[in-house]
């Protein structure tokens, strides 16, 4: 008892000390992917992207174990519901930080927030799972209570109304960090996919600066270390870079064709 085997959630730790954080994403459940994420040394956590591809309650088990291999934290994408119950179940199976999909409004800040952390701030409590070794081995209640604060709670930023709203969302306590999502932003105001549309980057920068104003982490999810620049300029520390599924394409693109004219010459 007593958390002999507690593992430290380094991105609450960096973001507690102010320090620049970098994660990347995954589509794919395969826990090998995790492990081969940690083995390269570089990454602080990985992001299982499960609002977009097929998945179970055993696959959010073997995330973690991977993770812990190499000493990654994990976040989970959730979807916008049922939000609280896949945030219960991911925390339980060892899942460190949550972000959670489509906030409209303070409501659903407010839900985020209670599905992470444990009363009375919230409806988390002690269980029968990983992270108390089933059978209460390796974590105390008290240890519970620890992870449950220690989550890191990120909130994507992706409506028009939650734009609109920005202020009195990000002052609900226990909001850590943001996201902003062009994509789906471009199509809440009509303007589908154009995600450098003024009125999207408007929203962006809006959203940046008003995270820091009120002392919440703003991160950026890129494509490549250029693209990282304009953000830091912003403000911007904390940064995701890639996704499996667009780094496989693009790999199996670009060599592909290259592959394809060679052969072609033959």
């Amino acid at each position: 008892m007593g958390g002999i085997r507690l593992r430290v959630n380094r991105l609450r730790e960096l973001l507690r000390r102010g320090e620049p954080t970098l994660g990347t994403r995954i589509i794919c459940p395969w826990p090998g992917l995790v492990e081969v994420i940690g083995y390269t040394g570089i990454y602080d956590y990985v992001e299982f992207l499960s609002e977009y591809g097929p998945y179970s309650l055993h696959d959010l088990d073997n995330i973690a174990r991977a993770a812990e291999l190499t000493g990654l934290s994990t976040m989970i994408k959730i979807d916008q519901q049922p939000r609280v119950y896949l945030a219960e179940r991911a925390l339980a199976a060892g899942i460190q930080n949550i972000l959670f999909a489509d906030i409209m409004d303070v409501r659903d800040a407010e839900e985020a927030v209670r599905a992470v952390r444990v009363e009375p701030k919230g409806v988390n409590g002690y269980r029968m799972d990983r992270r108390v070794g089933y059978i209460g081995a390796i974590a105390s209640p008290a240890d519970i209570v620890k992870i449950c604060e220690d989550a890191v709670v990120a909130l994507m930023i992706e409506r028009k109304s939650a734009v609109e709203n920005l202020e009195e969302i990000l002052s609900v306590e226990g909001i850590d960090m943001v996201q902003f999502g062009p994509v789906d932003y471009s199509i809440s105001i009509g303007v589908p996919g154009e995600i450098n549309h003024p009125k999207v980057r408007e929203a962006e920068e809006k959203t940046i600066k008003t995270a820091l104003k009120m002392d919440v982490a703003p991160r950026a999810e890129i494509g490549s270390p250029e693209e990282a620049k304009r953000y830091i300029e912003m403000g911007v520390r904390n940064f995701n870079i890639g996704v499996d599924l667009r780094i496989l394409f693009n790999w199996w693109k670009k060599n592909g064709e290259e592959l394809r004219k060679l052969l072609s010459g033959i």
